[in-house]
């Protein structure tokens, strides 16, 4: 099993500088973390390093707050959001990287009886952030501790009405078979790193293709390297292209993580940058911490805030090794925010906690005055500092049973909710997220922005 990955001191943050725009950006990085609203952040800082420390994120020189609505929806979804930052086009909820107005149309079964088949009927793919990149020749990746072929993802090299088709969005990876996407050149992605083997793996051996196509088998005769544990991943040096699925769907917490099986999201960033760093021509990475998302509609507080912290620490390793690799990040733009909020909550009056420790609960904890007395709601109980406007906790009548910090402090505890969902079904928050950036034309980024101008000023960062 992992333990929890731990954020560098600030101490370790490399200096940075910006760059004047006529000095385009050789090399961009885009981190994404999945659902990571500016509570949640918040939250999890006070949970790693305390009130009055900082997490790698809030290191970073130049900062904006991004507008999140999709084309249709006050609240986004993963896919609509993410397209929009990678295509600058504001997408209906469940739309990867289409035209505009496309409608989101959802997959027939196949015959396996798998909601996997496309009946898409409108729209046209609108151009990625990724396949700008590899048009001007550069080197690009992705990596994830979701499922490579979900939402986030998918929206950096694939075009579909709706996200649910991933077979579909897995055969695009593919140089030279059927459904691959052209635009990413005759050779495909350099990197991929993630989850998801079951989307390309025949459902006659445990997959979910019903047309029985091995896609890994597909990518080793194109002259792909595919890895499927640590022992495979840690061997990897730079040279051919490389396909990485260390899960059949998602990849685990990193707290419960099987460090055997699954390299952890830092580790997998540095090495996609140092697999795509030799490249002349620079690269486009993006990395998601996609498991923020997942903890957070399951309403569990402490998995979400161990997976912000996961999130930065890859941040914070990628500054250092492009430190290294360009001091100053002269020639690297990297960007970091999310794509929608969650509805977690800070609850109360709460005295400060500082960091959670084996000892100490923390955020995690309840709320307490000053004196360390436990402030009671209306019934006379007690209650805990994080909560959710939406989820399967709620308590109708009130509890009867007062809560302790060693309940609320448990690994799987579902926070209270003020409006009951089914298991795991809380929802995404409206609210604008946090965006910081580190590097050659960081100052770009500032002020309220829509989440399609992200895909603009990054095109002229990078002089896509």
């Amino acid at each position: 099993m992992s333990t929890q990955t731990a954020i560098p001191p600030a101490t370790a943050t490399p200096a940075l500088t910006a760059n004047p725009v006529d000095q385009r950006a050789k090399n961009i990085i885009f981190f994404l973390g999945d659902g990571m609203g500016v509570n949640t952040l918040t939250a999890a800082r006070i949970f790693a390093v305390g009130e009055e420390g900082e997490l790698a994120i809030d290191r970073l020189p130049e900062s904006a707050f991004v507008k999140t609505f999709s084309n249709d929806a006050q609240v986004t979804d993963s896919a609509a959001s993410m397209a929009a930052y990678m295509t600058g086009v504001k997408q209906n909820n469940g739309v990867i990287s289409m035209s505009a107005g496309t409608r989101s149309i959802a997959p027939g079964k196949d015959a396996n009886g798998n909601s996997l088949v496309s009946r898409c009927e409108n729209g046209e793919a609108a151009v990625t952030l990724l396949e700008l990149a590899r048009k001007r020749g550069m080197a690009v990746g992705v990596v994830t501790n979701t499922s490579v072929t979900d939402a986030t993802p998918a929206a950096t090299y694939a075009h579909a009405c709706h996200r649910k088709l991933e077979t579909d969005i897995a055969a695009s990876l593919v140089p030279g078979g059927a459904g691959y996407n052209g635009a990413l050149g005759a050779n495909g992605l350099d990197v991929l790193f993630g989850g998801g083997a079951q989307q390309f793996t025949p459902f006659a051996r445990g997959g979910k293709r019903a047309d029985n196509r091995d896609l890994q088998a597909e990518f080793k005769a194109k002259g792909f390297r595919v890895v499927g544990d640590t022992a495979g991943f840690n061997a990897l040096t730079p040279g051919a292209p490389v396909v990485g699925l260390f899960a059949a769907n998602h990849m685990d917490f990193d707290a419960i993580r099987d460090a055997a099986r699954q390299p952890a999201l830092p580790a997998m960033t540095t090495k996609a940058i140092d697999l795509l760093a030799p490249h002349r021509g620079g690269f486009f990475l993006m990395v998601e911490g996609g498991l923020i998302d997942h903890a957070l509609h399951a309403t569990l507080g402490k998995r979400a805030l161990q997976e912000t912290v996961t999130y930065n620490a890859a941040l914070q390793a990628a500054l250092e090794r492009m430190e290294a690799l360009d001091p100053g990040l002269k020639n690297t733009l990297i960007v970091a925010t999310a794509d929608h909020d969650h509805t977690l909550l800070l609850n109360g009056y709460a005295a400060r906690t500082g960091k959670t420790t084996p000892a100490n609960p923390g955020v995690l904890g309840l709320v307490r005055t000053a004196d360390g007395k436990p402030t009671l709601d209306s019934q006379g109980m007690p209650y805990t500092i994080i909560g959710f406007g939406t989820g399967e906790n709620r308590h109708q009548g009130g509890r009867t049973t007062p809560l302790t910090d060693a309940v609320v402090t448990a690994d799987d505890y579902h926070q209270q909710a003020a409006v009951r969902t089914r298991a795991g079904a809380e929802t995404h928050g409206g609210s604008d997220v946090y965006l910081g950036a580190a590097g050659a034309n960081a100052e770009l980024f500032r002020g309220t922005i829509d989440n399609t101008r992200v895909f603009n000023l990054i095109k002229t960062a990078a002089g896509l």
